[in-house]
């Protein structure tokens, strides 16, 4: 049996830390104090400060005013971070000016969008997840440090913990989908893998979570929109997976663009210091997202940028990304008494301390190696990893007359569809240091796996004919259907269909919210003409966020979520399609049935009328229009075997406050080959002071059964499962009746009931 361990722990201390000096202070923190002492307020500030490159580090720079401003910056040490220079020459030439220019040669860190790769690329993270494999993330992310770090970097801003309940905001792409049990497990594996057990680690990382705080819940979807949540959503859904990583040693934290109930999170002293700083215990350091700080003042919370710079350094944001508060009016505030330098000099030390457990006082120039850059980027290896958490993302949403796995039988294929030659859009979007068109597209592994069946392909329709980059708009295509002919005579002269279709990797995304997440373009127009000449058709979706597709739900016999699979994507998807992988995926995401249900997830609360049972009464919590029920529910997904369920047990019928309940059943392998289900278990608190969710995520194990075969699975509840946080933030395990749930998704029956007293 396979058994995933979803609780992760962390150690980044390096071995010097936690040695204790003569006077009770370890090594590190006596660096730290005696470095301190010797800064004058000028480079305190500085190392609040980060900039984004503005020439290529590995030439001269050019004589542009600002280009001049910054290279003299970092000489005096008014630079304390670089985003977006990349490369270990790059990064060499620009820690040098640093190190051996300033008068204290305090190193620089090297942030970058490490997301779910560095040049290999992994499934987006939203894919990953749908793997509940977090073995998986921890493996994807240790590869992606290791080519970051080979590429002279020490720091990425991931991973992003926001739980997201709304497919039309397009950065549910890079969470781990609705449910903070489920985020939890995987942003904790993926500190794991960026960060290993020891951060001076050369091929290590530090992490960032992110979004700090409530960014997923933006009001009607839309990216960077307000945040108005109660506090007992803010407890129980937003905040226990940042708790859990500032509790296991994630480095840095960076906070969100948004505003909640009013006060913008960069600006916010209760998230920053009451609770991060406060509560939680957290040493390190907190920085802000792209002008997050200037933008306090867009928000209509500040009058000017420095009114920004008093409110974020008040309310903890540590260091300011590009906003450039901080460096030109944190000292003249110092100067009028408006900021106590004792607040200066926190930020200094958090942010001195994940440089020196980094080793870049050591070691400045450890990072920027060509020689580790030419041998651990873009292997082999990675590659095949690649492909491995590419295939157990998939899931497989409908089968119909077991049309999957493709057998030997079948003498000729059809591969149709927008995305079924394109190289590009596997890779994702926030995609780093990819190269374009570097993936294997679904025809070159279909073509690669064949092994003698005919293959006919035809494109159908464009789905994007321009704005395919980071920061402009995609243009779609919905007039041109000079394809059709093509692919209705390929569908035609081939006993079965693969269609790819979906999302263009730049349809989802930071700034790709949308208020029609059906497929857009000509795609069901195409689905339609093929479906007309052979109904045997494979959807094989390729998405970064749950789509609409009732009518392709409801006609196409079969339906493989692929998600966009990174580097390997082709041969994921050939390894699924033909059978030599059985696919486990599970949604982390519900799949509305309509984009008016959204948003819609699995862990609702009940109402005071909820379905009566009786279709002629419409005084109930319900639609006119449509039912309250999505397509398809988090935790769903097929195997091509069929998984049974049976003596759910509990160790005891009631326990006590502090003690540990077992939850045992049995699975069974019913089908005729071997398999891997996601066993969850979900809890219902029947009564408590405040109205609970009729299900929630609790624990999950995958596990490999072979086919006849059944496993004996066991969970253990405790307070720390069976509780919940008020309002307030206060943690509270509360006596009462429960019921406890296993099975293969959010819709399990089995249930089991037991009292905690």
């Amino acid at each position: 049996m396979k058994t995933i361990i979803v609780t992760v722990f962390i150690g980044l201390f390096i071995f010097t830390s936690c040695s204790i000096t003569n006077n009770g202070m370890t090594e590190e923190d006596k660096f730290i104090e005696d470095l301190l002492a010797r800064m004058n307020l000028q480079e305190k500030i500085g190392q609040l400060n980060q900039h984004t490159s503005q020439w290529e580090m590995t030439g001269p720079a050019p004589n542009a005013k600002n280009t001049q401003d910054l290279l003299e910056d970092i000489k005096n040490g008014r630079v304390g971070s670089m985003l977006n220079v990349v490369g270990a020459e790059a990064t060499l030439n620009a820690q040098k000016i640093a190190v051996e220019n300033s008068r204290l040669g305090i190193p620089l860190i090297f942030g970058y969008d490490v997301i779910h790769g560095q040049k290999t690329m992994f499934p987006i993270p939203l894919a990953e997840a749908a793997s509940w494999n977090p073995d998986l993330a921890v493996l994807s992310s240790s590869i992606a440090a290791k080519e970051a770090a080979a590429n002279g970097l020490h720091w990425t801003f991931a991973p992003m913990v926001d739980v997201g309940r709304d497919a039309r905001w397009g950065r549910v792409m890079e969470g781990a989908g609705e449910d903070a049990y489920l985020t939890t497990a995987f942003s904790l594996a993926r500190v794991q893998g960026f960060q290993g057990d020891d951060l001076s680690n050369e091929n290590t990382i530090a992490a960032c979570a992110k979004h700090f705080a409530g960014y997923a819940f933006s009001e009607s979807g839309r990216d960077y929109n307000v945040v108005e949540i109660g506090g007992e959503s803010l407890h129980n859904v937003v905040l226990p997976p940042f708790k859990a990583l500032a509790e296991n040693g994630v480095a840095t934290f960076m906070n969100a663009f948004n505003t909640i109930d009013g006060m913008p999170a960069t600006a916010s002293s209760y998230l920053q210091r009451d609770l991060l700083k406060g509560e939680w215990g957290y040493d390190g350091f907190v920085v802000s997202d792209w002008n997050s700080i200037g933008e306090i003042m867009i928000h209509g919370a500040a009058a000017d940028l420095k009114e920004c710079a008093y409110r974020a350094i008040t309310g903890g944001s540590d260091m300011d990304m590009e906003a450039t508060a901080y460096i030109k009016y944190l000292e003249e505030l110092v100067m009028e008494g408006k900021v106590d330098v004792k607040l200066i000099d926190d930020a200094v030390r958090r942010i001195l301390r994940i440089k020196y457990r980094l080793g870049l006082f050591e070691d400045p120039y450890k990072y920027s190696n060509t020689d580790r850059e030419k041998a651990n980027i873009y292997t082999d290896e990675h590659k095949s990893a690649s492909r491995k958490v590419a295939r157990e993302s998939m899931v497989l949403l409908k089968n119909e007359g077991n049309l999957l796995p493709i057998t030997s039988s079948v003498k000729s294929i059809a591969v149709i569809g927008p995305l079924a030659d394109d190289d590009d859009s596997p890779l994702g979007n926030w995609r780093a240091q990819a190269i374009p068109n570097s993936a294997v597209s679904m025809l070159a592994g279909i073509k690669a796996a064949a092994n003698g069946i005919k293959i006919n392909y035809a494109e159908g329709c464009k789905l994007a004919t321009a704005g395919r980059a980071f920061p402009t708009h995609l243009t779609i295509n919905t007039t041109d259907k000079s394809g059709f002919s093509a692919a209705v005579n390929a569908a035609k002269k081939s006993e079965l269909v693969l269609l790819a279709i979906g999302e263009d990797a730049f349809m989802s995304g930071e700034g790709r919210s949308q208020t029609d997440i059906t497929l857009r373009g000509l795609q069901q127009e195409l689905f339609d003409a093929i479906y007309k000449v052979n109904k045997n058709i494979v959807v094989v979706l390729m998405n970064g966020r749950p789509l609409v597709i009732p009518e392709i739900a409801e006609k196409a016999p079969a339906i493989l979520e692929a998600w966009h699979g990174g580097t390997e994507a082709g041969h994921a998807i050939a390894d699924v399609v033909f059978g030599k992988y059985n696919p486990s995926g599970k949604l982390p995401m519900t799949f509305p049935l309509n984009v008016g249900q959204i948003p819609i997830y699995y862990n609702y609360k009940n109402t005071g009328r909820p379905d009566t049972g009786n279709p002629e009464d419409n005084l109930w919590s319900s639609y006119t229009d449509a039912p309250n029920t999505p397509l398809y529910p988090f935790g769903f997904g097929l195997s091509y075997t069929t998984f049974e369920y049976s003596d759910i047990k509990v160790s005891s019928s009631e326990i006590a406050i502090g003690e540990t309940l077992q939850v045992s059943v049995n699975v069974s392998n019913t089908g005729t080959v071997d398999g891997e289900e996601v066993v969850q278990l979900y809890i219902c608190d029947k009564a408590a002071t405040y109205a609970r969710p009729l299900k929630e995520l609790k624990g999950f194990q995958k596990v490999s059964i072979k086919a006849g075969g059944t496993e004996h699975i066991t969970f253990k509840l405790s307070d720390k499962e069976l509780g919940y946080y008020f309002p307030n933030g206060k943690y509270v395990v509360e006596p009462g009746n429960f019921r406890v749930y296993v099975g293969g998704s959010s819709e399990v029956k089995h249930s089991v009931n037991f009292s905690l007293k």
